[in-house]
């Protein structure tokens, strides 16, 4: 892996409106009342069964993903992020498509990927079709950049999974000197070069966008260096045990920014499901979890997961399972341990019904969101200050 300190300058030659990575914009799920924490969903598209525990049609999983996002904001969700995958149990490829399809039936909530797999994309196509979902709702795209966890992506487009490192480093280089939206003179290794090259179409108020990381020093400090806000996928073992990389980003920010350049917001990405008991939500989330967990377990050599392992990611690790005063709790102590500015919480694990899965997402609009911003006001916590709640 490059170093940190090498990930921008040898990934390619940059001159555009500025010859150094900029701060991109800010974030729209962040134009929310001063010093108030932000809260998402995210999906994957998993395909979901129906009562007869038959699986859905990918169109149809489309289909109600759009009802999921139109769902989230109309119970006052401050953001839905739909990931990228390519592969039989998931029905997303092209999440700027299904986004499109949200955003001319929203109003307010923030549309994002999570996350756009951009070492296997084109950095220009991908701002294009993002300012295009950006336009189509009136200035609230983001798109969340990431390498993602399947591979499945680099032989389906012909690319070179030995070149995994350099395509993303050398991509984030490309798609960071696009987000100032001027000319842009760009060189590297794998792709010719660009002279004065204009991109379009333009956004009206630039396009925000996120670096997802799981959790390597290297990641962390290259979002810093890009002057991006960071995301934290955290999907196993319990959060505190991610409170040094947000403090390294912190640190990494000030030092290379300085002291007085504006605080970049970092944010989490983890599991959960929300029904009105505790008792009812394991019951319904525990057997499409463990269908998910240990499909993949089997295609990366994992022991499969039993009902202890659910149980004890739930009870102490990086699920929130359970009724809307459990899970409000735990994440009021996740955004408090790692000084978070905002939460998304990935609604979906495995096939889950549909109908399920829209109890779920309003019972996270309507009783956990208000709970937690709760909570959060009475420990008087200021979003990008940690306190000291549980940094196990």
């Amino acid at each position: 892996m490059n170093s940190p300190a090498s990930a921008h300058g040898s990934a390619g030659t940059t001159s555009s409106s500025s010859s150094s990575p900029t701060s991109a914009p800010v974030p729209p799920a962040h134009r929310v009342a001063p010093g108030q924490v932000a809260f998402g969903l995210d999906t994957f598209g998993d395909i979901t069964v129906d009562s007869g525990g038959r699986p859905v049609h990918h169109a149809q999983v489309l289909r109600d993903v759009v009802e999921q996002g139109v769902l989230a904001d109309e119970v006052g969700v401050d953001a839905f992020g739909i990931g990228e995958h390519h592969r039989p149990d998931f029905a997303v490829s092209a999440p700027d498509v299904v986004l499109a399809g949200i955003a001319t039936r929203t109003e307010r909530i923030t549309l994002g990927s999570a996350v756009t797999v951009l070492s296997s994309d084109d950095p220009i196509r991908v701002f294009q079709r993002f300012s295009t979902v950006d336009a189509l709702s009136n200035g609230r795209a983001e798109v969340v950049l990431g390498r993602g966890s399947f591979t499945e992506s680099f032989p389906l487009f012909g690319l070179d999974l030995q070149q995994y490192e350099q395509l993303f480093s050398e991509k984030l280089d490309l798609f960071s000197a696009l987000l100032p939206e001027g000319p842009v003179t760009w060189s590297g290794e794998l792709r010719p070069p660009l002279v004065k090259q204009h991109v379009y179409p333009k956004t009206e108020g630039g396009l925000a966008s996120w670096i997802a990381v799981g959790g390597s020093p290297e990641s962390v400090v290259r979002a810093a260096r890009y002057r991006q806000p960071l995301m934290l996928a955290i999907i196993g073992g319990p959060a505190g045990r991610f409170a040094p990389f947000a403090d390294l980003y912190r640190e990494a920010n000030a030092q290379l920014a300085g002291s007085e350049a504006p605080r970049l917001p970092i944010a989490v990405h983890s599991p959960g499901f929300i029904a009105e008991t505790d008792a009812r939500a394991a019951e319904l989330a525990m057997p499409h979890w463990l269908t998910n967990r240990n499909q993949i377990g089997r295609e990366r050599g994992w022991g499969d997961a039993g009902e202890a392992d659910f149980h004890r990611e739930t009870r102490s690790g990086a699920m929130y399972v359970g009724s809307p005063e459990t899970v409000a709790q735990k994440i009021a102590t996740t955004v408090r341990t790692l000084g978070l500015d905002r939460f998304d919480l990935k609604y979906a694990s495995g096939p889950t019904p549909h109908d399920d899965l829209m109890t779920s997402i309003d019972l996270y609009g309507r009783k956990v969101i208000p709970r937690v911003r709760e909570l959060l006001t009475e420990a008087g916590f200021t979003p990008g200050v940690p306190q000291a709640v549980s940094r196990r």
